[in-house]
C-alpha cells in the first residue's frame, strides 16, 4: 500500500495551488481489493472507502463497515435504492431527478440524512453516467429540496487520458459551474464540495479546487503510481 506517497503528493499539489493539503478528503477505493487489505487500510487511517457496485458495498464484514464510511461511487439502479441507503454514508453519483424521491424516502425510512454530490458528465461522453451541465441546476434544486438528501456538491469523472494533464479543463470546466450555480442559488451555499480525481490525474484534481478524491490503484496496485 502506497498510502504515505500518495499523501505527500497530495499536499505537493496542494501546496502548488496554495491549498491546505488537510482539507482534502481521500476516498479509497476498494474495488477488487481483499477484505485483510481493507482492514489494513483502515488501521492507516483510510475510514472512508469507496465501491462502485451496491453488491460489492454488501459483501463487506461487519469489520470493515463498522469502522469505515462506506461511500458508493457509481451509479445506482432504482430497485437497488433501499439497499444501498441502508449500506452506505454517502452517494457520490446521483445523476438522475427519479432517484432524488427513492433515497429521500429511504433515508427517511431508516432515519438518517444522506450525503449526495451531483454527478455531471462535462466531457458529455456518451458512454459516461452523469447530468449534462445545462441540466445540473434543475436537478440540483430537487435534490435541495428533499429534507432527507444533503447536497455536498459536484462530481464528475474526467476521460480516461495518457496524460493527467488531459484532465485539467474537465475539472477547471466543473469548478466553473459551481461557481456559476453557488452564484445563481441553485446550488444551496453549503455545497461547495467538488469530487474528481481519480488515480491517473488527482494531482491535476488538486489544483483545480478537488475536496474529495476517489483513489484505488494509486494506493492498492503493486505497480500503481
Amino acid at each position: 500500500m502506497r498510502w504515505e506517497r500518495l499523501a505527500r503528493r497530495v499536499a505537493d499539489a496542494a501546496a502548488r495551488a496554495g491549498r491546505d493539503g488537510a482539507a482534502i478528503r481521500l476516498v479509497a477505493v476498494t474495488k477488487l481489493v481483499d477484505d485483510a487489505t481493507v482492514l489494513e487500510a483502515i488501521a492507516l487511517g483510510l475510514t472512508d472507502l469507496g465501491e462502485n457496485r451496491v453488491q460489492n458495498l454488501l459483501a463487506r464484514p461487519d469489520a470493515i463497515t463498522a469502522q469505515a464510511r462506506m461511500h458508493l461511487i457509481g451509479p445506482l439502479q432504482t430497485n437497488k435504492v433501499k439497499k444501498a441507503v441502508g449500506a452506505m454514508a454517502e452517494f457520490h453519483a446521483l445523476e438522475r431527478v427519479e432517484l432524488v424521491p427513492l433515497l429521500d424516502r429511504e433515508a427517511a425510512a431508516v432515519g438518517k440524512v444522506l450525503p449526495v454530490w451531483l454527478q455531471v458528465n462535462v466531457a458529455r461522453e456518451p458512454q459516461k453516467h452523469g447530468c449534462a451541465p445545462e441540466s445540473a441546476a434543475e436537478l440540483a434544486g430537487r435534490i435541495a429540496a428533499a429534507p432527507r438528501l444533503q447536497l455536498r456538491g459536484l462530481m464528475t469523472i474526467a476521460p480516461l487520458a495518457e496524460e493527467a494533464e488531459a484532465s485539467r479543463a474537465h475539472f477547471r470546466a466543473l469548478a466553473a459551474l459551481s461557481t456559476r450555480l453557488l452564484a445563481s442559488g441553485a446550488l444551496p451555499s453549503g455545497a461547495t464540495g467538488l469530487s474528481m480525481g481519480m488515480s491517473n490525474d488527482f494531482e491535476v484534481a488538486v489544483e483545480e479546487g478537488a475536496t474529495s478524491l476517489r483513489v484505488g490503484s494509486a494506493l492498492f496496485a503493486e505497480d500503481g503510481a
